[in-house]
């Protein structure tokens, strides 16, 4: 963690003096309340307060132990909700024998919480701009919790589907936890976080099976949603009493509130002063922008696809692992062991960022312009190719015993699987972060959707793909197969590394985005300050007002 303090620079530890936080805005304070006396009024009279007026105030000013306090905490948050769809497989078993129902039909449970949680955290995402971060994450938290009771109570499984739908579809997920690292840090500053908190997220799918296993052999299979429901309130309680509000519009609120009580009458916050705050039309317009850039951006669409179809490996390893390692006599406790080099390689590859992010970050602070987006891909041009060796390995390992191969191998390939299944979220999150600045939350937001419905599908198919393919090896060529798509779909990566700003040039988003840049820089060199590239922020979480 000392590196990740040293790399955020001067800006970050200075951040808690309120002298130097002025010279970070390169404003005093008379000049700024002159900025929002003589250029904040409104046609109403009243005296809207700004982003730039008010840094200290916000979250980009909070200390850095401060920041990575707040993230650490959501950083659980995160892993409960993964945790919630990658533990559930372990009660399918369980829950077979105690409903007399199929596999298939007691997997719907994991179905329908993974698509429910695809569109659930894009549902969340709109509120949590508007009403704020923490009320949100606390509202979710709480829903997901609630439906945890029913399911350990369920008197069949169609209780059981129903809830894990309502769970699913109440879990915020990633569009609120990434837009809380938009709160803290700019975007040129975001790189760090960001990888700590993708971390947090496909950790938290891989740690499921690990406990699960216990679980399974120990506890009856209520204790299977008992346990999320302890993790889930466990991190809901050190949330309520960790983490503040961070959203900026929020806070922004908060100090106009303070101010009017100070006798600065006619000082109002950005959500104050909107009319028809909660138009149904700019709703649909926010949900809707996601689905939009999935359906016609080509490096959103084939980005996705991709990080899609490398979460929904993982979910297929949930169903795989069993039949691979029962031909080397693995019981419950050594199959759910067995995830462990899939935890390793999320780690490898979360620390193989770490030099990339510091040398961008010592470019850019030289040059913000010396980087084009695509840089962000670099990384991942040598370690995607990792995910079809790993999935060639692991099929052609999967021999068992009768061939002389020992289990370790499979292990092994697997943990290449997961790094490329790291590098992948993470570079992709990250590029389109930088590709799409304003636009990003709609662009990671399909990200987001690909990832959790592609992986509800795998959770149906998975089994029956294991079992059901003729052949004297079924369980090789499954993810054989697997290995031949793994080429196809991460062939856009390098397209997109040749040609991206080529392609770029002919996105309306990236269009507007380009001609905001200019518009905002041009407005904050006139200003002498700060103010241009506050509007440059690519706010992950957000998408700009006005655009």
């Amino acid at each position: 963690m000392a590196d990740l303090n040293d790399s955020n620079g001067e800006k970050l530890e200075n951040s808690s003096s309120p002298s130097d936080v002025s010279d970070i805005v390169s404003a005093t304070k008379e000049e700024r309340e002159n900025t929002s006396s003589s250029e904040n009024v409104r046609p109403d009279g009243k005296i809207e307060i700004k982003e730039e007026e008010n840094y200290e105030k916000l979250g980009f000013a909070f200390p850095t132990w401060k920041k990575w306090t707040i993230l650490t905490v959501i950083f659980a948050v995160q892993v409960s909700m993964n945790f919630n769809t990658s533990v559930y497989p372990n009660v399918v078993i369980p829950l077979t024998k105690a409903f007399h129902v199929s596999g298939q039909v007691a997997r719907i449970g994991q179905m329908t919480f993974l698509v429910a949680y695809a569109f659930g955290s894009e549902l969340w995402a709109p509120w949590s701009e508007d009403l704020g971060r923490w009320p949100i994450l606390q509202l979710s938290l709480f829903l997901v919790n609630i439906w945890q009771i029913p399911c350990a109570l369920a008197p069949n499984i169609g209780t059981i589907i129903v809830c894990r739908f309502l769970g699913g579809l109440s879990s915020a997920g990633g569009s609120v936890t990434l837009g809380m690292v938009a709160d803290m840090w700019e975007a040129d500053d975001q790189q760090y976080a960001v990888a700590y908190i993708v971390l947090s997220s496909v950790g938290g799918s891989s740690i499921g099976p690990v406990v699960g296993a216990f679980i399974q052999r120990y506890l009856s299979w209520h204790w299977n949603f008992w346990i999320q429901l302890i993790f889930g309130g466990a991190v809901q309680l050190i949330h309520f009493f960790v983490v503040p509000e961070t959203r900026a519009t929020i806070l922004l609120d908060r100090e106009a509130k303070r101010r009017r009580k100070a006798g600065e009458t006619n000082i109002w916050g950005p959500n104050e002063v909107k009319e028809n705050r909660f138009q149904v039309k700019e709703i649909l317009k926010v949900w809707g922008r996601p689905f939009e850039m999935f359906a016609r951006e080509p490096i959103v669409l084939c980005l996705s696809l991709l990080s899609g179809f490398s979460d929904a490996l993982i979910f297929t390893f949930l169903e795989s692992f069993q039949p691979v390692y029962e031909q080397w006599g693995f019981g419950i406790i050594a199959i759910g062991l067995a995830f462990i080099p899939i935890n390793i390689g999320y780690l490898i590859a979360w620390f193989s960022f770490f030099p990339f992010i510091h040398r961008h970050r010592q470019i850019r602070r030289r040059d913000p312009d010396a980087l084009q987006p695509e840089a962000r891909l670099y990384w991942l041009l040598w370690t995607a190719p990792l995910e079809t060796i790993g999935l060639f390995g692991f099929a052609w390992t999967s021999l068992g015993p009768g061939r002389d191969v020992h289990w370790i191998a499979p292990m092994i390939f697997s943990a290449l699987i997961a790094i490329a299944n790291y590098c992948i979220y993470m570079a992709t999150i990250d590029y389109m972060v930088a590709a799409y600045g304003p636009y990003s939350a709609s662009a990671t937001g399909g990200n987001a959707l690909a990832r959790d419905f592609l992986a509800g599908i795998a959770a149906m198919y998975s089994t029956p793909f294991y079992k059901n393919l003729p052949g004297p090896h079924k369980l090789e060529y499954p993810s054989t197969i697997l290995a031949c798509l793994a080429i196809v779909v991460t062939i856009p990566i390098y397209i997109f590394y040749w040609k991206g700003p080529i392609i770029r040039e002919k996105s309306k988003f990236a269009q507007t985005l380009a001609s905001d840049r200019k518009n905002k820089v041009g407005a904050g060199e006139s200003k002498g300050g700060r103010a241009g590239s506050m509007g440059e922020k690519a706010e992950v979480g957000e998408i700009e007002k006005g655009n």
